[in-house]
This record gives structure tokens, C-alpha cells and sequence, in this order.
């Protein structure tokens, strides 16, 4: 006697695959090499991707049917995924992130537009790339990379390194927004940078879902966000052809930070009532969390100015509301210049505080807070020991 089994379609692949039918953007030849390893074997190649996934997600189904398992309880919820840490050294752009609950990260988000859609279907002709530490081209990619050869394949300049490309384009506000196309930054593993850098990018594809090349040993592919972006910026190409250099959107110049239009006037008047240094404040959000006002790191702080949560309520500080998060920054910075005599040992504070800085005699000279303490000096203009 045989038995039919039906399997049911985890709500992901429908949200995927109606996703994807609307953009167009996958060739079927392209994305079946280049989806991650780990695929069950002994499956019918695919006649599409959307087969591949569902194939994937119904696997443990048909496992324990042929166990005799009770399909009933049989879960095929898919999992988000987590890159793992690692350093620069090694060959990754890998991230440092717990992973993410089934489900946290997958809005629908905005439908794609011509020019989204374009890069989408762009960077899918790189699905099954190799990784490769400081590639930039079809022979190899790192995530920078990979990005800059995409928009450069529809005319548009783009930065090398994906600390600069977190700067061009204009912000979008968080996930939920984002429209298939928009660059997503996160955090860096262990590679010494300073919190609020963005070592990874990827180019989001919607529905919680994003084509990036990982890191060593791994090749270009969709996969899961798997974290809160550190940041995410949406550069249009052009429809006509022609070249264009990616601009950065409307800002003020402080020290050598350009400064978001709608937070120059705060950190201006925060400046001003607390005598913090306008281009120091401004260098010390910059480095913080690139001006982004609902980042949370992968340490827990919180905001554009990063407070811990334990730190922003002893202060009174709403620490997603820049207009309250910037001037406790401010208040903050004056309070340690007050507390250590210099605006090195208050910057180096900041990062790594109070008790670290008593604890030296000055700035802490393990892990990344002297690098830290130096770019936010140069930045805004100020000599070493200011």
C-alpha cells in the first residue's frame, strides 16, 4: 500500500518565492550552484531556486516519515543563520552575532522598484563565487567586493571598502523599510575594530533575505540576515546608461565627519549648552553606530551614541531618541574631561570607561581603545593628548 505524504510549505518559502517571481531577478541556472552548502543530498535537481528551498525545508519531513515519526509533529520551521566570528587574518568578512529567532528578521518590507530589482538580478549572476579575501571580481569576492563590481556593472562608482560604502546613498530607517536593493552594514567580527564599524555588507533581497560573500571557504549566496543591521543605505542606478559617482546624502561637515543634516542642529546645541567640542561629539557618534539611531551592537549598546542600557537610565537618557541620546552623549564626554583632566582620556572613557581609564593612569593600551581614542582625535581635528 503506498501513501501519499503532503508536506506543508513553511511560510518563508511562499513569502520567497512570491517575492522573487515579482522581481525576476534569479536565473535558475545561477542560483542552484550557489546556495549555501548544507543542502539535503539525493534530491531532483531543481527545475527553479524556490525548488531548492523547499526541497531543504521539507527534508526533515520526509526524513522522519520514512522513520515513522508522526509527520504531525514534524517541524519545518527554517532557521536564520549566523556567520561566525572571525579576523581579518584569517580571510573573512564574518560577522560577531548571536544567532536570530526563526521568524525575527523576515518583514515583507517595501516592494522592489526598476532600479532595486536591477541590482538584485545583477548580483545573482555571482551566486557560487568563491570568497576570497580582498577579491573584486567574478574570479573571486570578498563582500565589499562584491557590492562595488555589481553597481559598477550598472554605473554607479562605489567606494572600495564597505566603511565607505556605508556612507554613500541615503539612510533607510530599518528593516522594515528596506526595498530589495538597499546595502545592509553590520558589525565586524573580531578584527579589533572599533564598535559601530561596519566590516560586512550585503545587498538585501527582501523578505528577510540578502545575497552577501561571507567569508573563507564559503561563496557568494542568499541567506538570512542574520543580525539588526549596523546600517542600511539604498543607492539608485541609473536607468539611462550612463556613469555616476555615488553621492553621499545632504550633511554638515564637523571636523572631518559629515554629519546627517537632521542631527547637525543637535549636536550642534548639545555642543553648545555643554561645551564639548562639536567635531569631537560628532566624531564620537560617527564612530559609535555611523549616526544610525536604532542600532543596537552586538554588545548591547544601544543608539546613536551607543549607551549601555544600565548606563542610559542611570543618566535619564532615552538612548533610541537622538534628541535625548546626543546631548547625554555630550554630557557625558564633559563630565569625564571634568573627571581625567583631557579630552583623550574622555574619548578613551567613553569607549572604554571610567574605571578602565582610572585603572591606567590614562588610556588603556589593550584592545582596540587606543586606535579608537586616535581616529576620533583626528577626526575632529583635535592634536594627541587634547
Amino acid at each position: 500500500m503506498s501513501i501519499d505524504l503532503i508536506v506543508p510549505v513553511p511560510p518563508v518559502v511562499a513569502q520567497l518565492e512570491a517575492q522573487f517571481a515579482e522581481l525576476g531577478a534569479f536565473a535558475p541556472s545561477g542560483l542552484a550552484s550557489g546556495l549555501p552548502s548544507g543542502l539535503p543530498s539525493g534530491l531532483p535537481s531543481p527545475s527553479d531556486p524556490f525548488s531548492v528551498l523547499l526541497d531543504a525545508a521539507s527534508e526533515p519531513a520526509l526524513t522522519s516519515a520514512s522513520t515513522g515519526a508522526d509527520l504531525t509533529t514534524t517541524s519545518v520551521e527554517p532557521q536564520l543563520v549566523s556567520l561566525a566570528s572571525s579576523s581579518p587574518s584569517s580571510g573573512t568578512d564574518a560577522l560577531a552575532t548571536d544567532p536570530v529567532a526563526p521568524g525575527a528578521l523576515a518583514p515583507v518590507g517595501a516592494p522592489a522598484t526598476p532600479s532595486g530589482s536591477a541590482i538584485v538580478s545583477e548580483a545573482s549572476k555571482f551566486l557560487g563565487v568563491p570568497y576570497v579575501w580582498g577579491g573584486s571580481s567574478p574570479s573571486g569576492f570578498d563582500c565589499s567586493g562584491l557590492v562595488q563590481y555589481v553597481f559598477a556593472q550598472l554605473g554607479v562608482e562605489l567606494p572600495r571598502g564597505s566603511v565607505d560604502q556605508s556612507e554613500v546613498g541615503i539612510p533607510v530607517a530599518s528593516l522594515a523599510e528596506a526595498q530589495p536593493g538597499d546595502l545592509l552594514f553590520f558589525e565586524p567580527g573580531q578584527n579589533g575594530a572599533p564598535p559601530g564599524e561596519p566590516g560586512h555588507v550585503g545587498i538585501y533581497v527582501g523578505n528577510g533575505q540578502m545575497i552577501d560573500a561571507p567569508e573563507t571557504g564559503e561563496t557568494v549566496q542568499v541567506q538570512p540576515v542574520p543580525c539588526r543591521p549596523l546600517c542600511i543605505r539604498r543607492v539608485d542606478v541609473p536607468v539611462n546608461g550612463t556613469t555616476v559617482v555615488a553621492a553621499t546624502s545632504a550633511s554638515v561637515q564637523m571636523g572631518t565627519i559629515s554629519v546627517p543634516a537632521q542631527y547637525a542642529g543637535l549636536v550642534e546645541q548639545a555642543s553648545a549648552k555643554s561645551g564639548t567640542p562639536a567635531p569631537l561629539l560628532a566624531a564620537i557618534l560617527y564612530n559609535e553606530s555611523r549616526f544610525q539611531p536604532d542600532v543596537v551592537s552586538s554588545a548591547g549598546a544601544e543608539g546613536i551614541a551607543q549607551f549601555m542600557p544600565a548606563t542610559a537610565a542611570a543618566n535619564g537618557v532615552d538612548p533610541f531618541d537622538p534628541s535625548s541620546a546626543i546631548p547625554g552623549a555630550a554630557e557625558m564626554l564633559v563630565q569625564f574631561h571634568a573627571a581625567f583632566g583631557s579630552w583623550t582620556d574622555a574619548i578613551a572613557a567613553y569607549a572604554a570607561g571610567g574605571g578602565a581609564v582610572e585603572a591606567a593612569g590614562g588610556v588603556p593600551q589593550d584592545g582596540s581603545t587606543p586606535a579608537y581614542v586616535a581616529k576620533a582625535l583626528a577626526e575632529a581635528g583635535m592634536a594627541p593628548g587634547s
